[in-house]
């Protein structure tokens, strides 16, 4: 991706959510900008105006981090945003070489054994692996039920952004369809920050900038965020709602992957839910083995 495009957007947008009042100054009446003003920006970080501008302009190439740091501060960025600049940061110098996730030319990635027999080991709740495109790489049985919807139709390819964007199932699935939206699109933007040289990703952002206003528009924000731990609501065609826990797990062995688990709390009608998909999962898993028995 364009790093100085990036880098002049995120700024920009960044500047453009902070009100003079959050920032601790003076509202004026005659403000041409949403938000802070350059020299307002550059005044809080203790830079000069012009040095500030030339950031804004894509610029990041040697800056230190003691600048990007009260950059951060200036623009009050929470801790995704933050990473998000130093990524940009590090790519804009060249910096991200030896951090960036390793490309993985000869095959697709494949679960190892030990990695699928602890998925496995894993039935009161669904759990998964993806990558930071939203692929789903490696499943359990529960989660492979759950995820009904991504499968059944090929051209989703496994993949949870295009699930979410491309998909009419989609918006019963998410209840919440703008939330889980929001979502995908800066868990995406987050990963062109952290690996902005995947193709595939670049592909994908492609593809769904050109079909989907609604992904188009969220991609223009910048926003970013860490996504590791929250409550989601969905409605399964076979179960009905789900009120669920998530905890997102970064895999050490398997740099930029990550293991999410999803539980529903005890008791719930969440958990009575997700028995009786795992009980939906196994009528599933035998009718298919029947259709494919010799006959």
């Amino acid at each position: 991706m364009d790093n100085q495009r990036e880098v002049r957007e995120f700024l920009t947008s960044r500047r453009a959510k902070i009100t003079p009042e959050q920032a601790g100054l003076p509202t004026g009446t005659r403000r041409r900008v949403p938000g802070l003003r350059r020299s307002e920006v550059a005044a809080l970080a203790d830079v000069s105006v012009e040095y500030y501008a030339k950031l804004e302009r894509g610029n990041l190439a040697g800056v230190s981090p003691a600048v990007l740091e009260a950059v951060a501060r200036a623009l009050q960025l929470d801790d995704a945003e933050r990473a998000h600049l130093l990524h940009l940061a590090q790519a804009a110098d060249g910096s991200d070489a030896l951090s960036r996730p390793r490309r993985r030319i000869a095959k697709p990635w494949k679960a190892h054994r030990s990695l699928q027999w602890t998925l496995d080991a894993i039935t009161a709740g669904p759990a998964f692996v993806r990558n930071g495109r939203m692929d789903l790489l490696a499943v359990n049985q529960l989660a492979r039920a759950f995820y009904h919807d991504v499968y059944a139709d090929p051209h989703n390819q496994a993949n949870l952004a295009r699930f979410n964007f491309l998909d009419p199932a989609s918006r019963r699935f998410y209840p919440d369809w703008d939330e889980a939206a929001d979502i995908a699109v800066a868990i995406l933007r987050t990963e062109a920050g952290r690996n902005p040289h995947d193709k595939d990703l670049h592909d994908l952002v492609g593809e769904l900038s050109t079909r989907s206003d609604a992904f188009r528009t969220r991609w223009g924000a910048h926003n970013v965020r860490h996504h590791g731990t929250g409550t989601k609501r969905y409605h399964h065609h076979a179960v009905g709602e789900l009120i669920l826990a998530y905890e997102g797990l970064e895999m050490a062995a398997e740099p930029g992957l990550t293991l999410t688990i999803y539980a529903a709390e005890p008791g719930s009608p969440s958990e009575e839910g997700l028995r009786l998909l795992a009980s939906w999962a196994v009528t599933q898993e035998v009718g298919s083995s029947t259709q494919r028995a010799p006959r």
